[in-house]
């Protein structure tokens, strides 16, 4: 997969940042010395995490060079590394690993989530966060496409482009046993867009970036314009004019027995 766009990502960053905001809302951590945001993007989570703790040292991972160099220049005074969710571990028992919509890139959550736990420092909190939208129409659609000629023998088998999550109580099995505490809960959040073209914007810089990075430029434009077109199709205009994108997302926040 291509390296992803950081100026295609911030295009709708208000949006992304609320449920990360919402996330930390829920943190039950008055003070952390040590703190790590997976997947930190091009920072907009970090800075959250660094105005809620500043006197943590702040650790931002993320496999994209591109989006380290946007959360460099975001926040100079933070550290930043190159990782892989899949492999990562750290060096000191973080009090706090922060994964927003992150890890529903990584797959085997069944072995991921309760390594990410046992991480943790005593008393520390894993919080997460992930888009729980696989049968929205958006996704839906970008598998549909996908799987139509001419876009099928380049993309290849679409559903393996996107990890299958757990059921909201399959997470909370997995942490419970050896938990002080585990909240979890499921959000839909409703983004009222200009029209279809702004749709596929959204989803271009995230979700459906793997099915046209295969692609050649002829063929990403062709499938980007049937892509539109059905979009066009699932999504009405709402009475002012736009349309409205819904969007669920999961949270699982849990704190390590002290």
């Amino acid at each position: 997969m291509l390296d992803w766009n950081p100026a295609l990502y911030r295009r709708y960053e208000d949006e992304r940042t609320r449920p990360a905001q919402e996330l930390l809302a829920r943190v039950p951590l008055a003070e952390a010395r040590h703190v790590v945001d997976l997947g930190c993007g091009p920072g907009n989570s970090t800075e959250l995490l660094v105005q809620r703790f500043p006197a943590a040292r702040v650790v931002g991972t993320d496999n994209s060079e591109a989006m380290l160099t946007s959360a460099r220049e975001r926040l100079p005074a933070a550290h930043f590394e190159l990782s892989d969710i899949a492999t990562w571990a750290p060096r000191e028992a973080p009090d706090l690993i922060y994964a927003n919509a992150a890890l529903q890139w990584v797959p085997d959550h069944e072995t991921l989530i309760p390594r990410l736990f046992a991480a943790l420092a005593p008393g520390g909190v894993l919080a997460v966060q992930m888009p729980d939208n696989r049968e929205e129409p958006t996704h839906r659609l970008m598998r549909a496409v996908a799987a139509e000629a001419p876009w099928a023998e380049p993309i290849g088998d679409a559903d393996r482009l996107r990890t299958l999550l757990l059921p909201l109580a399959g997470y909370y099995d997995l942490l419970a046993a050896d938990a002080a505490r585990v909240d979890v809960w499921h959000t839909i959040y409703q983004h009222p867009m200009a029209d279809a073209a702004a749709i596929v914007e959204w989803v271009r810089s995230t979700g459906l970036k793997p099915f046209v990075d295969p692609l050649s430029a002829e063929l990403r434009a062709s499938y980007l314009a049937e892509y539109e077109r059905r979009v066009d199709q699932a999504y009405p205009v709402r009475a002012d004019g736009k349309r409205l994108l819904a969007f669920p997302r999961m949270f699982i926040v849990a704190q390590r027995k002290a």
